[in-house]
């Protein structure tokens, strides 16, 4: 492999773009499920997670072969083909709806302050699965993207762990702003619910482009992003 070949450092900046793109679905995730952590433990269930997730991605790089195996159709009901790839995808989107409805019915059915603590609470080994559990969900489609895209291990492994550093960069921020903003918890969930279906929808061989689904993400953002500031505004003139 030549490092001066500009073929790979285009396939690098393509992987590591895609890897950031997908890993705001991961962040959002993570800052759900830290929220029920002690304070002094979310920090280092993120970057525990994460680190684990990271492990766990480039093994499946370096297992080449059955990465691209996981596309070959293990089974075919009535002309439908089914991989471990469409297995992987459809209870991944199955366990984000329900992660999404749990939370959204846990955070309005209006516990008091004692129930709320109580129902807030995690383990610390349980949030960490958690955390690496949806970091490969999310993490199967991209790597098998990787696959077709170049052929060089050190450039996906690359790609990887600067999306992954990024990751651990960005999520305590925006777990914070989540955690001080309640309506963009709301949204965050919801976010999940609508990738959950995509993903389900994947698993199913119905594709839905994944520019629709970030054009509506980054249009809610922008929607509260104004909300916020209005409020801000209104609670200035208040004071």
């Amino acid at each position: 492999m030549d490092i001066t070949d500009p073929q790979i450092w285009a396939s690098l900046l393509t992987l590591t773009a895609l890897e950031i793109v997908l890993g705001i679905d991961n962040i959002i995730f993570i800052s759900i499920v830290v929220a029920r952590l002690p304070r002094e433990t979310q920090a280092r269930a993120r970057y525990i997670g994460l680190a684990g997730a990271l492990g766990f991605r480039v093994l499946l790089l370096a297992s080449l072969v059955w990465i691209i195996g996981l596309t070959e159709p293990i089974a075919v009901f009535w002309n439908f083909e089914i991989s471990w790839r469409d297995i992987i995808l459809f209870c991944g989107g199955l366990f984000l709806l329900y992660k999404g409805t749990w939370e959204i019915h846990d955070t309005m059915e209006g516990h008091d302050d004692d129930a709320g603590a109580a129902g807030k609470t995690l383990s610390f080994h349980a949030a960490i699965l958690q955390i690496m559990v949806l970091d490969i969900i999310f993490s199967m489609d991209s790597i098998v993207t990787a696959v077709g895209l170049t052929q060089f291990l050190p450039v996906m492994i690359t790609a990887i762990v600067i999306a992954v550093i990024i990751m651990m960069v960005a999520s305590g921020p925006v777990s914070d702003f989540i955690q001080k903003h309640p309506t963009t918890k709301m949204l965050a969930l919801s976010f999940l619910l609508l990738i959950g279906a995509a993903l389900v929808a994947d698993g199913l061989h119905f594709h839905i482009p994944r520019g629709f689904l970030y054009f509506a993400i980054a249009f809610s953002i922008t929607v509260e992003v104004l909300n916020l500031a209005a409020s801000k505004r209104r609670r200035r003139k208040r004071a």
